[in-house]
């Protein structure tokens, strides 16, 4: 295998997926991300607003990234759908916030 095409199958080689499953996965967490974002960039102004949603999302983001996804040549971690990242905006939430 020639150096770029290592280059574009090495890491998803490594974490089970192949490129364009790694593509799907990696365009997932983006948007989950740039939603929680969104969601502590109102949080900022308006505290009241999304209370919870910006630390609830980073973990599920982070439990479908880590804690569930498929590594090849270590500890084998079954593979979770990383569709389950989506957002949930919860406007008016409880507890702690970001």
């Amino acid at each position: 295998m020639n150096g770029l095409a290592r280059a574009f199958s090495e890491h998803p080689r490594s974490v089970g997926e192949s490129y364009f499953e790694h593509l799907e996965t990696a365009m997932n967490f983006s948007g989950a991300l740039a939603a929680a974002a969104l969601a502590c960039f109102v949080h900022a102004f308006l505290p009241f607003l999304f209370v919870t949603t910006g630390s609830r999302q980073i973990r599920r983001i982070h439990d479908a990234m880590v804690t569930h996804r498929g590594r090849v040549g270590g500890e084998q971690i079954h593979h979770q759908d990383t569709k389950d990242t989506k957002l949930e905006f919860s406007a008016f939430g409880a507890g702690a916030g970001i």
